[in-house]
């Protein structure tokens, strides 16, 4: 297949493309290389070294023969993104490119509208010329568990079935966002799901978990290729930083008494996840929602892991409670479904300990790249 990955410079991105171009699908990158420029406004970098993105496909294309087409340009230019899909025609449309921080869209005013008119705008202009110039185009959406929030019921996949009065339906599942980051994301599906109705779109939304992990098949391939590795309290998921805190002998901070419960999953099934919904696209006019998530843990239980496969490399790190600075339920009941991705093929890389001391080890190696200021949260909900 044609497919474009936005976003595929950063984190999800970058494996995703290389994921998909070594399965023999013809993958063009599109990314404006601003995760690159956040780095440098918060004083942050990746654990990792990594390449840039003209080194990237450089040494994949030398390594492979696999050339990955990139575009560096915004999808908030709609000519821009008007051209790329007039060369490309894609069949699918791989849309990871939307700021993806919640403590990044709560720093101040300026943050918090800079991300919803790069995410919401963005992902309009994306309904727009998939309506204009290839209306068969599959729109593979990366949406996030956020969107549901801490309900005291069972999360299910997009839908639920309600009565109210004597009389049911199917409705959209309800959305209680915990930051202005997570209200893009429903910004967006409110705005997908009503492009599928009236203009007949087919469009996958993946409200994906917290993703862990660092390398896969394809990123092991060369050094060149390496994924980056975010740890700082931006940027940085709760697992990886944690790690990257226990490689510096740092406290494991956890945000008030551990209890937030998320859906998490390995960077190996975000790849195969886009895989499956790429295979199995939705039919002209459906909005689909899978959650794409593997196993469920609390903050505190997370923390507790990595204190364990610490101690086995001989690194004793203690487990310490820090003030929350968001505003949510710091115990409260979770139970989300996550079947369609597994009845579509999914077979998930489970967070072992193998897992943990891999990403551990990595972190030790570069430890030295590793600011220790920037571990511990200055951004505040409040």
């Amino acid at each position: 297949m044609r497919i474009i990955v936005a976003g595929g410079d950063g984190f999800c991105g970058w494996p995703t493309a290389l994921y998909l171009s070594e399965k023999g699908h013809e993958v063009t990158i599109v990314d404006n290389l601003v995760r690159r420029e956040y780095d440098k406004e918060l004083n942050s970098n990746s654990v990792t070294p990594i390449a840039s993105l003209e080194d990237r496909v450089a040494k994949w294309k030398e390594l492979t023969g696999k050339e990955i087409k990139v575009y560096e340009g915004d999808l908030n230019h709609y000519d821009f993104l008007s051209l790329v899909f007039k060369q490309e025609r894609p069949e699918a449309f791989v849309h990871f490119a939307e700021q993806r921080s919640a403590p990044y869209s709560m720093i101040d005013r300026e943050h918090a509208v800079y991300t919803h008119e790069n995410n919401v705008i963005g992902n309009l202009n994306v309904l727009y010329a998939i309506k204009e110039f290839e209306p068969d185009c599959h729109l593979i959406k990366l949406g996030t568990m956020g969107e549901y929030g801490q309900p005291n019921i069972d999360i299910e996949e997009g839908y639920i079935e309600v009565e109210h009065k004597g009389r049911k339906d199917v409705l959209p599942f309800p959305k209680q966002p915990g930051s202005f980051y997570h209200l893009t994301k429903v910004h967006d599906t409110d705005n997908i799901m009503f492009a599928c109705k009236i203009w007949g779109i087919r469009a996958t939304d993946l409200n994906q978990g917290v993703v862990y992990g660092l390398n896969t098949e394809e990123t092991l391939k060369d050094p060149v290729l390496v994924n980056r590795l975010d740890y700082d309290a931006i940027f940085g998921t709760a697992l990886n930083r944690f790690l990257t805190q226990a490689a510096i002998g740092h406290d494991i901070t956890v945000y008030g008494s551990g209890g937030q419960t998320r859906g998490y999953l390995n960077i190996k099934d975000t790849v195969r996840c886009v895989e499956i919904a790429a295979e199995n696209p939705a039919d002209r006019g459906e909005f689909r929602v899978f959650n794409q998530f593997t196993e469920s843990f609390s903050v505190l239980e997370l923390a507790q892991k990595i204190q364990s496969v610490a101690k086995g490399l001989d690194i004793d790190v203690e487990v310490s409670n820090v003030e929350n600075p968001r505003v949510e339920k710091e115990e409260h009941y979770y139970n989300a479904v996550n079947t369609a991705l597994i009845d579509l093929g999914l077979e998930p890389h489970l967070l072992t300990d193998e897992v943990l001391e891999e990403i551990l080890t990595y972190s030790l190696q570069h430890k030295d790249r590793i600011i220790v200021d920037n571990v511990l949260p200055k951004v505040t909900w409040k």
